[in-house]
């Protein structure tokens, strides 16, 4: 074959009028020409000079060359005249008459064809992690980055960080970069090159979401403890769905580290607190009496208490007059923190004086009436 190939000339089939077919059916019948974006499938007539030339029948040639031919090069030099190949329209009038084509565009538009049907069928892919940021984690799929929320991570890579510390988020996700993992595409956009994993099946989310739906704010449930951390106690109250039980949640007390209350495997009632967000948060201590309803009946006003420091804050020190009752010694009545630290030392016992006294509000102000260092 020449080094020019010619436009491959396809003749048009006599058109025989029946009359029984109206004009507009015949019409119908010719095929719609190539516009840009369409992907056509050819086969390869000759490849030369970083050209390749594909017989489009019945729309005549099409051309890959230039960029198109460079970006290919990988896939091209391994395809010989005779080959089918599926190629995408960049200009369907292109150069010297040709139809112009792209095959990385095909094969990009052939991948994200692939990831809608992914979608649908549900496929799992085992992908290594490349990267991690404060939302979630970074992997490619067929050379394509796609990103998984930490909301889709599954419960044993979810970060459980209290409070939300974006920072302490992103060092729990870190620990995940290089590691494998099995997730499934739940959104693949290609106008927007958008690709979204989740590690989560779809069964697991709808069992989810039909178990947490089956409970509202006052059930009171009995659940074991399956994991324990600086923020509070994970329970599993039944097969599938756990719920945390805050730090600030476990007692009426002051609760330094939740280990000193639980071991993992204990059995523990618990009160539904909060439904939101396919989670449930629990607590411990909303099923025990709270001291400050009745703290009224034994404190007043100006009344003199022993109270053990368990706390110090930027406002001064805690100081607990019973269990789950405590109130704030100012750090003005001190020269300074470091006097009153000195003064009033954590776990010691020392006189006050009750200036403020709102158990309604469970709020109280305490005045140090001891001996000064």
């Amino acid at each position: 074959m020449s080094e020019e190939v010619k436009e491959k000339k396809v003749p048009l089939p006599a058109i025989v009028l029946d009359p029984n077919h109206s004009m507009a059916a015949l019409v119908a019948g010719i095929p719609t020409p190539p516009k840009t974006g369409d992907l056509l499938e050819g086969t390869i007539i000759a490849i030369n000079r970083g050209r390749v030339y594909i017989d489009l029948p019945p729309f005549g040639t099409g051309l890959i060359y230039g960029r198109e031919y460079l970006n290919a090069a990988d896939v091209l030099r391994k395809a010989n005249p005779g080959d089918s190949i599926s190629a995408k329209v960049v200009d369907p009038a292109g150069r010297e008459g040709y139809i112009e084509l792209s095959l990385k565009e095909a094969r990009q538009a052939a991948i994200w064809g692939e990831a809608e049907q992914a979608i649908v069928a549900q496929t799992s892919y085992t992908l290594i992690v490349e990267e991690a940021n404060k939302g979630g984690l970074i992997l490619s799929w067929q050379g394509i980055p796609g990103f998984l929320p930490a909301s889709q991570l599954a419960k044993e890579h979810y970060p459980r960080v209290a409070d939300g510390d974006k920072e302490k988020i992103l060092g729990e996700l870190m620990k995940l970069v290089g590691h494998p993992l099995t997730v499934r595409i739940i959104t693949a956009d290609a106008k927007e090159g958008k690709l979204i994993f989740s590690e989560r099946s779809g069964n697991e989310e709808e069992e989810k979401t039909a178990l947490i739906d089956k409970y509202q704010v006052g059930d009171v449930l009995e659940g074991e403890v399956t994991g324990i951390v600086d923020f509070g106690v994970f329970v599993r109250v039944e097969p599938g769905l756990e719920g945390l039980v805050h730090i600030s949640e476990l007692d009426w007390g002051l609760v330094e580290d939740p280990h000193a209350l639980f071991v993992v495997g204990d059995t523990v009632k618990v009160k539904v607190i909060e439904v939101k967000d396919d989670k449930i948060s629990l607590s411990v201590k909303a099923l025990q009496e709270n001291p400050w309803h009745t703290a009224g009946e034994r404190y007043a006003k100006d009344q003199e208490v022993p109270g053990v420091i368990i706390k110090y804050n930027k406002h001064g020190a805690l100081a607990s007059i019973e269990e789950g009752v405590a109130g704030l010694v100012h750090v003005s009545e001190f020269a300074s923190p470091q006097e009153l630290r000195d003064t009033l030392e954590l776990g010691k016992t020392y006189p006050f004086k009750i200036t403020l006294f709102e158990p309604k509000e469970q709020r109280m102000t305490l005045s140090y009436v001891g001996k000064r260092k």
